[in-house]
């Protein structure tokens, strides 16, 4: 009861709430996310694991496709060709527009692809979780006119060397930079102790970008979606710590939206891993959790490695054999439905109520 009078305060703050509408939507895309983290993850009944440069991570890209295009979309399959350790590769991104009230235009990404399937990895946090999100606010919202137009993009090659977004990033011609009010990355959005939501580090030389004087580094993406997950009840998106070399809240280019950023375009990055952990290399957010076993020996009382000599597993799930749903349902029960549910509700409340200016 407590909930749902919440529910009612918070719709009536809200230009345009529909309580009915609300209700009826987000549980149901949640769940439905859910059902596509486990197409895509599995490997027993999906596609499982999706190596960059496979078969499986092709297959992955023509699974979206098949989805988005059941739903009444028109998607577009992106070929592009990068060089790795000289080698020409080839992969794929996958576009699809929401149309909007305005020309103006709102990108929200996710990789596709994963790592670590020789150590038993199907790459279900890293990154099929954030993929299902897209695709579940993708069918909740179609049919329906947004305020902003959306691109939601799928990127291929991100895990040897964000390819697919430096490639989507640079077809980007001026005429349409001009119109991109920002850019929100989903990578790693289930799995961690903590949900976090990022923007674009202060400091440009961390971006290495080919010319500094576009650099963006607004936080005003991360405050608005930070304002949207605050009128979701029981739901708390947190800013990491000052670290060193890391001002709180700011996050570094080795993802999707570093190529963004370096164009002028502000990003938002919503990741579940915990910062609080005193992990291999310090308070990085590379050790995910706290959960004894996902570590030789924890010390609780030093949030750390009790033998930091002889400690291997350091808490991580990317690019391990953790990162499956098998085990993480095993790890945690239930957090993996709630936190994709909480991903996915917070990004179709943020495409409806944008309230974006221009940088």
């Amino acid at each position: 009861m407590k909930k749902r009078l919440v529910w009612i305060l918070v719709c009536a703050a809200l230009a345009g709430c529909n309580e009915k509408n609300e209700q009826a939507t987000t549980p149901a895309a949640g769940s439905k996310a859910y059902g596509y983290l486990e197409e895509l993850s599995l490997g027993a009944s999906g596609i499982g694991a999706r190596p960059t440069g496979t078969e499986a991570e092709t297959r992955a890209a023509n699974w979206i496709v098949d989805n988005l295009t059941g739903w009444g979309y028109t998607p577009q399959l992106i070929p592009f060709t990068y060089t790795r350790k000289a080698q020409q590769m080839q992969s794929q991104n996958v576009e699809v527009v929401l149309p909007g009230q305005s020309d103006e235009i709102l990108i929200i990404g996710a990789h596709y692809d994963s790592t670590g399937v020789d150590v038993g990895s199907e790459g279900a946090t890293d990154n099929a979780a954030s993929v299902a999100a897209m695709l579940a606010t993708a069918e909740a919202l179609a049919g329906k006119t947004l305020p902003l137009t959306v691109r939601l993009v799928f990127f291929g090659a991100e895990e040897n060397g964000v390819n697919g977004s430096k490639a989507y990033a640079a077809s980007l011609d001026a005429e349409t930079l001009s119109r991109v009010r920002g850019m929100v990355n989903y990578d790693t959005v289930v799995g961690g102790d903590i949900m976090y939501l990022h923007s674009a580090h202060s400091d440009v030389n961390e971006y290495n970008c080919s010319d500094p004087q576009k650099y963006s580094y607004s936080t005003q993406l991360r405050e608005r979606l930070q304002a949207v997950g605050e009128q979701m009840p029981g739901v708390s998106f947190s800013v990491h710590p000052a670290i060193p070399g890391y001002p709180a809240g700011e996050t570094g280019s080795w993802s999707d939206h570093g190529s963004f950023a370096c164009l002028g375009i502000p990003i938002a990055y919503l990741e579940a891993t915990n910062f609080n952990i005193n992990g291999q290399n310090g308070y990085d957010g590379y050790s995910q959790s706290t959960h004894p076993e996902l570590w030789d020996c924890f010390d609780a009382a030093a949030n750390s490695a009790c033998d930091r000599e002889s400690e291997q597993q350091w808490g991580e799930i990317w690019h391990t054999g953790a990162d499956r749903l098998d085990k993480l349902e095993t790890l945690f029960p239930g957090r993996i439905k709630q936190q994709l549910s909480t991903a996915t509700e917070l990004l179709i409340r943020f495409l409806k109520q944008p309230e974006l200016t221009k940088a």
